[in-house]
This record gives structure tokens, C-alpha cells and sequence, in this order.
């Protein structure tokens, strides 16, 4: 790192916003680590691009996602966390567990005695333009999120692996009917999960079809034109609700040959903890948790790496 950048340093740095980044930063902060949260691209994580969140407790009358990260952010404020806006651009960290280094938009070092990663995943899309334009609108990545909203109704869903095959069965228990798109002639899924799936009444499989367009009425879904690739057929199909079920990709370049991570590009933690393959840097939420994707899962991790943080300095500080 450029030697003539600004240097700070910082008892507790967590990097990331979302429900994990922030439930971090209250108990780090309540616990006198004196937290700095650096945002990233996207204040607030996945969770500012949902319109309704009716899952999380203690909103009995559901919330906008914007609205829960503000609240989570104003709470992360009030007990003293540095909230700034800003991304991580390259990372050295101390094998050793002595002082980590990491860069701010390319421009200022922040060396940490502890670093707490919350920077998420993003989910993948197929890159439609009408698929972004109704992103909240009646296209959603999360079936146990969303599919609630779409009870009684006809919903599709995209994608062939396990995944897909475990919410569109969710979906089919909330919904009326539900058109699964799988591009080839067969399912990537588990053969466990295939049965499922063809075991569910109102489940319609369309193999070798592909959505060319989410269809709406300026406002909200209203349907999805689907191909064939084979015949090249078009037909469009009326739902409300497209769910798009292709996988996420974790927010882990930055950390790409300095954290263990598996195939995917989830970060690896010990086995019940969020400590990571590097003593003093702990993993939480969406970047190292590719079975739950929940707000409220996130948040719980982000807890147990402020915990673990604060007792991490208190065993140095004890000479341990």
C-alpha cells in the first residue's frame, strides 16, 4: 500500500452496511470498540432494493427495506459508530493477528485491530431491462422473502438447481400456480429435489424455455414472455410475481487468496463462530452464509462477530 496515503487507525472496522453490518456495529459500539463502518457501493446492502420486508420481528406492520437500514443505521449512531461512505479497494492482513491494513476507495489506510466483514452477496439476474424495471415490483431473488406477497396468485421462477427446485415447492404451498422456466432439458438439482418438485400438483415445468421479457403494466408484473430455444416458439404467460432463482454470487473478490473460501466464494469460518482463517478478522451475513440469505440470519452473525471481536482484544489485552 502507498506509504504517502493517509493513515487512521481504528480499534473495530467492519466493512459492509447490511442487516449484518450494522447489528455489528451496535454491539461493537455498546462494547466501547469505537466501530468506523465503511458503506460500500450500496449503503444498506441487498435490503435497500426490497420494497417490502414483513419477516423481520418487532415490524408488525411489515417495513420498506430502506426504512429498516435507516433505522439499523441511526441505531448503530446512537451508540457512537463513525458510519462513512466509502468501499474497500485492497486488504493486507496480519497472519499473525497483529494490526490489519485496508484501503479506502483507493485513497486512505485504515489499519484495525479488528476487522469485521459484512459486504454481502448479490444476487444474479438474467440482465434484463424489463427484469431491472421491475426489480421490487413483482420480480424478486428471494422466494421466502417475498412469495408471501403472492398469495393465491400465479407466479414463474427461473432456474434449475436445488435452489430453484426448494422455492418453487415453497412457492407452490403460497400460490396458486407456479411456471418453472429451466433453460435445458433437464434439471441441475439433486434427484431428490427433482421428485419434489414433479410431485407437486401445481408446479408446471417449461424445459428449454427462457424468459425473453417480464411483462408489466408500467407499474407492477403483470406476466413473462418465455421461448423455446429449441423451436424458437414464443408464449406469454400471466403472472404477478418472477422470481429469479440462478444463485448469488458473494461480494469476496477483495479477499480472493488472503481468506479461505470455498468454490463459490463464500468466506469460510470456524465451525460456530465467524472468526475466519485469519485471527481478528471475523465474517458475517451474506458473504459467508449461502444456505439462510435471511435479514434477520445476517443480523444474528453480525451479533456473534461483535462478540467475538470484543472478546478477541480482551484476551490480547490479557496477554493470552
Amino acid at each position: 500500500m502507498n506509504t504517502q496515503q493517509e493513515i487512521e487507525h481504528v480499534k473495530c472496522l467492519i466493512i459492509g452496511s447490511g442487516p449484518a453490518g450494522y447489528t455489528a456495529a451496535i454491539y461493537a459500539a455498546r462494547a466501547d470498540l469505537k466501530p468506523v463502518v465503511y458503506t460500500g457501493i450500496v449503503p444498506g446492502g441487498q435490503l435497500t432494493q426490497t420494497t417490502e420486508v414483513d419477516n423481520f420481528p418487532g415490524y408488525p406492520n411489515g417495513i420498506t427495506g430502506p426504512v429498516m437500514m435507516e433505522d439499523l443505521r441511526a441505531q448503530a449512531e446512537r451508540f457512537g459508530t463513525d458510519v462513512r461512505f466509502g468501499y474497500a479497494t485492497k486488504v493486507e492482513f496480519s497472519k499473525d493477528g497483529g494490526i490489519h491494513k485496508v484501503e479506502i476507495d483507493n485513497i486512505k489506510t485504515v489499519t484495525a485491530e479488528t476487522v469485521i466483514i459484512a459486504t454481502g452477496a448479490t444476487a444474479k439476474y438474467l440482465g434484463l431491462p424489463s427484469e431491472e424495471k421491475y426489480n421490487g415490483f413483482g420480480v424478486s431473488a428471494c422466494a421466502v422473502c417475498d412469495g408471501f406477497f403472492y398469495k393465491g396468485q400465479d407466479v414463474a421462477i427461473v432456474g434449475a438447481g436445488d435452489t430453484a427446485a426448494e422455492e418453487a415447492t415453497y412457492l407452490a404451498k403460497l400460490c396458486n400456480k407456479v411456471h418453472m422456466l429451466v433453460r435445458r432439458d433437464e434439471f441441475r438439482a439433486s434427484k431428490a429435489m427433482v421428485h419434489r418438485v414433479m410431485n407437486t400438483k401445481n408446479i408446471e415445468v417449461h424445459y428449454n424455455s427462457e424468459a425473453e421479457e417480464v411483462l408489466g403494466d408500467g407499474q407492477v408484473v403483470t406476466g413473462v414472455r418465455v421461448v423455446n430455444n429449441q423451436t424458437k416458439e414464443t408464449k406469454d404467460l400471466e403472472v404477478m410475481g418472477f422470481f429469479v432463482a440462478i444463485g448469488h454470487k458473494p461480494n469476496t473478490d477483495l479477499f480472493t487468496g488472503v481468506l479461505d473460501m470455498d468454490e463459490t466464494g463464500y468466506l469460510i469460518t470456524k465451525p460456530n463462530v465467524t472468526a475466519t482463517n485469519i485471527p481478528g478478522v471475523f465474517a458475517c451475513g451474506d458473504v459467508q452464509d449461502n444456505v439462510y440469505r435471511q435479514a434477520i440470519t445476517a443480523a444474528g452473525t453480525g451479533c456473534m462477530a461483535a462478540l467475538e471481536a470484543e472478546r478477541y482484544l480482551a484476551a490480547k489485552e490479557d496477554g493470552e
